[in-house]
């Protein structure tokens, strides 16, 4: 059996074994039994465990932060890629340059060497040049040397204004790129600072639940992965997809099952730690086949696919601002970094509102 095939069917084992656990009867979480408070019993603190519906608030606002969070990431990543790509330009302008001045400079040296030569031949005009001349045969043949190097002349200084002009736009763009090369740099800080923002509510939110809470709100938050999974499910839309992985593509889902149990970390590519567009990019680049490194620019850029024609290693694209991104792997299962505090796992591809799907190898 091949690797692609052995990945998707421990995916479709994995997913059905995570939804036998969650379709069983929900767990009934007992209050503690009280204790009997009897004469000279101290009477117990009262308990200010969460209800289960505050839980449930606290799982849409842990959500909506961790959102939020992966917003930041992908304008982070975005102005890393575009000052990455500035800089290169700038580097490549400063060789134009330096080689446009070297150009430059050869041809004011044979500017130079003309204006000589043109003033060694004196300055009489041609007429009279003719009239003294002992023969006027070579006199003319000499006289067609010096049209000819005239209009040479004419042609080194086109020249050199060509490169003169060159230089200048050279420098104008450079200084343009410089510009923008700060700009992303402030959109990457900031963009750093409001993931840093988010991503400490979230914690300090989670922190100030009890051990038992964070139990229940976990199984809160699996019971809605699940819900969401079951409704796409109930939908029939597994019975439609039956697309066979490419070449590539199953070089692509095998990097990225590969990368399983390995951290969460926002804008890292690897190879110890990922994010989700991190993890989906690096394993295509894997495959041979270069993407955006952004979920929203990869939502742009990339051929778009119907749900139905989707096959492992197309990437799904999750929320209307196109902030998180997955990897197919069939049988209704995805591999996805999915956020702070998790790791790189397998996971219903309904389990979150889904925009659409792209194809890297289209």
């Amino acid at each position: 059996m091949g690797s692609g095939k052995r990945s998707l069917t421990t995916a479709a084992i994995v997913l059905a074994c995570a939804c036998a656990v969650l379709a069983a009867p929900g767990v009934a979480y007992a209050s503690p039994t009280p204790t009997p408070t009897g004469a000279g019993t101290p009477t117990p603190t009262p308990t200010t465990t969460k209800s289960s519906k505050d839980l449930e608030v606290v799982r849409k606002k842990l959500d909506a932060l961790y959102h939020d969070a992966a917003v930041a990431t992908d304008a982070y990543n975005a102005a890393e890629e575009k000052a990455t790509q500035q800089s290169a330009e700038i580097v490549d302008l400063a060789r134009e340059i330096v080689k446009g001045q070297a150009e430059l400079d050869k041809l004011k040296d044979l500017a130079g060497a003309a204006a000589r030569s043109q003033y060694r031949g004196g300055g009489l005009p041609p007429e009279v040049q003719l009239w003294l001349s002992d023969n006027p045969h070579e006199y003319l043949a000499g006289a067609d040397r010096v049209r000819q190097g005239e209009h040479a002349t004419k042609g080194l200084l086109a020249e050199m204004t060509r490169t003169q002009q060159d230089l200048e736009q050279y420098a104008k763009d450079a200084s343009t790129q410089w510009k923008k090369l700060e700009a992303n740099r402030e959109a990457k800080a900031e963009a750093q600072k409001e993931i840093t923002k988010q991503i400490s509510a979230a914690e300090k939110l989670e922190s100030q639940l009890e051990k038992a809470e964070r139990e229940r709100l976990a199984k809160l938050q699996e019971e809605a992965a699940y819900k969401a999974q079951t409704a796409w499910l109930s939908s029939g839309v597994l019975s439609e997809i039956n697309g066979k992985a490419s070449g590539p593509g199953k070089e692509a889902v095998k990097y990225a099952t590969d990368q399983i149990g390995k951290p969460y970390e926002w804008g890292a590519e690897g190879p110890k730690s990922y994010d989700c567009s991190g993890l989906t990019s690096q394993a295509w680049v894997t495959a041979g086949q270069g993407i955006p490194r952004t979920s929203q620019e990869q939502w742009k850029q990339l051929t778009r696919v119907d749900i139905k024609d989707m096959r492992p290693g197309d990437l799904i694209i999750y929320f209307d601002d196109a902030s998180h991104v997955a990897m197919y792997l069939g049988d209704g299962a995805i591999v996805h970094a999915p956020r702070p505090g998790r790791t790189v796992t397998i996971a219903g591809a309904g389990s979150m509102p889904i925009l659409g799907v792209v194809r890297p190898d289209a």
